[in-house]
């Protein structure tokens, strides 16, 4: 499917924004100790670090900790978990703006399930 939709870099960040808002309180809050930032594309060496082909195979990352592995004997001083929203591969792969909005809260939601320990083969999505 050639996506067709277009959404400027702050209206997209405002959907970002939106999805978070819209996510059932347990786990907005637990987004409240994640950085969440939107990228264009995704770097060349994370796609490379995870074998994928295509930028547009890659629509979010989850950096960081799972809390299933976080421990209170955990060294200190390691970076706060981070999640990642690629714009152009979304865009790219939705033709409507409907389609936009349900692919960032699927993708935020997704990337949330990575930081609470969950594997992509047992995502909702």
């Amino acid at each position: 499917m050639a996506g067709r939709a277009h959404i400027s870099s702050e209206g997209f960040a405002k959907l970002v924004q939106q999805a978070i808002a819209d996510l059932p309180p347990p786990y907005a809050k637990l987004m409240e100790s994640i950085a969440v930032v939107v990228e264009e594309e995704p770097p060349r060496e994370v796609l490379e670090d995870l074998e994928l082909d295509s930028e547009d195979d890659l629509l979010g990352l989850y950096q960081g900790q799972s809390l299933a592995e976080e421990s209170f004997f955990m060294a200190g001083g390691t970076q706060p978990a981070k999640i990642s929203i690629y714009r152009g591969p979304i865009l790219r792969q939705c033709e409507t703006a409907e389609e936009v909005v349900q692919e960032v809260y699927d993708t935020v939601v997704h990337e949330l399930g990575h930081h609470v320990g969950l594997d992509d083969d047992e995502m909702p999505y």
